[in-house]
């Protein structure tokens, strides 16, 4: 059983702002729940001019109140309220040469419970013109600094302008509730050296229908959650790519070390773009 969630997005900045706005996205007044975010590969093929990176998240999360109810404490173990940190391991394959960028992201705790994975494919909608790559070479050297590809710049940076361009985005989660498989699997084994007449069969089915009927539940709940995360993950990007368009480069970093120190004092971040020193 697996429920699956889809939508798409159209940004109105060109697809080197997007992308790079991807990768600098966190933290922002949308995502005050990321605690923090490492680079841990990335390698680059000239040949095919693909960027391949692997990023670790780290974010606070809990389960929701309604999944709770459905778990015993021995399933839930020491977490029993939920509230943990929870690592996301996040891929992506950015195409400078044909303009897209795929990304896939995935919990990597609570996997036995609720499996998340998330996708998205960044579009650019024509072909790579002279100034796009002029904008894509301004923003590279402080990408670096972020961990995706070391800042040289000066100035404000490279600013976005507004020349009409848009870029399409594709997402889509998919959930799988795997809760109940580990004693779906102790049992099987457990009839495998019973003869026929010792098979409680009618009993079997009714476990098996309610483990089914618990992952289905469970899902249910999990790709709500999903669907309600959605509006604040594009807003996020908004946030960033506006900072980008008004200020360059040098807001975005500015508005990230603003919205860290508000995260780091728990001060509310205000949920609009700011540029820069002026707006503190």
């Amino acid at each position: 059983m697996v429920k699956f969630y889809s939508s798409s997005e159209q940004y109105p900045y060109p697809f080197p702002a997007v992308t790079l706005a991807y990768f600098l996205r966190y933290p922002n007044p949308y995502s005050t729940h990321v605690v923090s975010t490492d680079t841990i590969a990335r390698h680059y093929d000239e040949e095919l001019q693909r960027l391949t990176t692997i990023r670790l998240h780290l974010k606070r999360s809990k389960l929701p109140a309604a999944v709770l109810k459905l778990l015993p404490r021995s399933v839930l173990g020491a977490s029993a309220s939920g509230e943990s940190q929870t690592y996301i391991l996040e891929k992506s394959v950015v195409d400078i040469k044909e303009g897209w960028m795929d990304t896939e992201s995935r919990n990597l705790e609570w996997t036995g419970i609720l499996s998340v994975v998330e996708r998205q494919k960044f579009m650019r909608p024509k072909p790579l013109v002279p100034e796009d790559a002029k904008v894509w070479q301004g923003m590279e050297g402080t990408a670096r600094r972020h961990g995706f590809i070391n800042f040289s710049g000066a100035g404000t940076g490279a600013k976005v302008e507004d020349s009409g361009e848009t870029t399409d985005v594709a997402s889509s989660v998919t959930l799988h509730s795997h809760i109940g498989e580990t004693w779906k699997k102790k049992r099987e084994a457990a009839r495998e050296g019973a003869t026929d007449d010792e098979q409680p069969q009618k009993m079997g089915f009714l476990r098996s229908w309610g483990t089914q009927a618990l992952q289905r539940n469970i899902e249910k709940i999990g790709l709500t959650r999903a669907q309600r995360s959605q509006p604040n993950a594009r807003e996020g990007m908004k946030v960033v790519l506006e900072r980008m368009r008004e200020g360059g480069l040098v807001a975005v970093l500015e508005g990230m070390r603003q919205d860290r120190e508000a995260i780091l004092a728990g001060r509310p971040i205000p949920l609009k773009a700011r540029t820069g020193p002026d707006n503190e």
